[in-house]
């Protein structure tokens, strides 16, 4: 029988998607004839503009992160109630896990960045990884340890992803000091290729002009473009959603570009901090602006690691908003471009899962 692996990939976000397609393209190539099923909650079309590889698509979540207000704001309240309820019953869902995973003849489980895939594999004694910048267990417990209710769950999210056979930790990212079997690997990103003649003829945009990707991050975060300031030979990109009329103005999910292709091809992003938008910039060797984030636990670790990889600089979330921020734009690109760092970690990956999981 054909080896099958499923992938199990958060929808909380797009950086989940960034950090696993490479791999599992990779995997594709070198195992040819290993059967993917991708378990994610996120529409398969937005799957299938990453994954280049053959997969079965099953349109399920198994973890939901945090309830969100948008891309940046966390609604506490919520987040705390859905996290009680889903620990209410934690061993029965353990169990309804274990059936799930042996009803659809799975061999060998990869996560990123669900813990209970990871409880249930165990159960059922299958080969498992965790991959990821980020996880459950230390976010919880950033937000939530001061709760009575607190200590059980996060004891119950930590058993299992350290029930993983191995937890790739991918740079930059939390130290995740307590999970014994993590094994720390390089980044991960998709390259780009810069091509300014396309998005010049299909945007209408002067080929000499500054073009700056408005990029907040899976989730819905909308800015109030329309009341910026003008600046003369500056546009703006942003998603077709927010429909913004102005002349300045350009939708880039209109061009028949991918993604990276098109954060290649501008001169600055702006974004929240986040592993996706802040490592394919660095890696494309573009500049980026980003809005303060100082109570996401991630963000003093991915802030770190742009100072030393990209030309990056922090800015207020009120800047933001009012749009005043151009002076800082100027400075990045007056300042040199640092060496852009090396896509090691989809290579680690590789070598590790072959071994972990028994891939063939």
């Amino acid at each position: 029988r054909v080896m099958h692996l499923l992938i199990d990939i958060s929808a909380h976000g797009l950086g989940h998607l960034a950090q696993t397609a490479p791999v599992i393209n990779a995997l594709k190539t070198r195992f040819p004839g290993l059967q993917m099923t991708v378990r994610s909650a996120l529409p398969r079309l937005r799957l299938a503009r990453y994954i280049a590889a053959d997969f079965d698509h099953v349109p399920e979540a198994r973890d939901f992160g945090f309830v969100m207000h948008n891309s940046v704001d966390i609604n506490f309240a919520k987040s705390g109630m859905a996290y009680r309820e889903f620990h209410a019953n934690w061993h029965e869902r353990i169990a309804i896990e274990f059936q799930w995973l042996k009803a659809h003849y799975v061999d060998a489980l990869l996560s990123n960045v669900a813990y209970l895939p990871l409880a249930g594999a165990a159960s059922a004694s299958l080969p498992s990884a965790g991959l990821c910048s980020l996880n459950w267990a230390d976010l919880f417990m950033h937000y939530f340890a001061a709760a009575p209710w607190a200590e059980t769950i996060h004891d119950e999210i930590l058993s299992a992803y350290r029930a993983a056979g191995c937890f790739l930790r991918v740079t930059p990212g939390l130290p995740m000091a307590n999970l014994d079997r993590r094994q720390n690997i390089g980044p991960i990103a998709r390259l780009g290729r810069r091509d300014r003649q396309t998005l010049t003829r299909e945007l209408g945009l002067g080929e000499n002009d500054r073009w700056i990707l408005l990029a907040m991050g899976g989730l819905d975060f909308r800015l109030p473009v329309e009341s910026w300031p003008r600046t003369a030979g500056l546009n703006w990109l942003v998603p077709s959603t927010w429909q913004v009329r102005r002349d300045d103005v350009r939708t880039y999910d209109d061009t028949g570009l991918e993604f990276p292709d098109m954060l290649a091809s501008v001169d600055a992003v702006i974004t929240k901090p986040g592993y996706g938008s802040f490592v394919e910039a660095a890696c494309n060797g573009i500049p980026a602006l980003y809005m303060q984030r100082d109570d996401w636990p991630e963000t003093p670790y991915l802030s770190a690691w742009m100072t030393t990889h990209a030309r990056s600089r922090k800015i207020t979330r009120g800047q933001l908003v009012e749009g005043q921020f151009i002076e800082e734009l100027r400075q990045l690109w007056q300042a040199p471009a640092p060496t852009q760092p090396k896509l090691t970690g989809i290579d680690e990956a590789l070598e590790i899962l072959q071994t972990v999981l028994g891939l063939r």
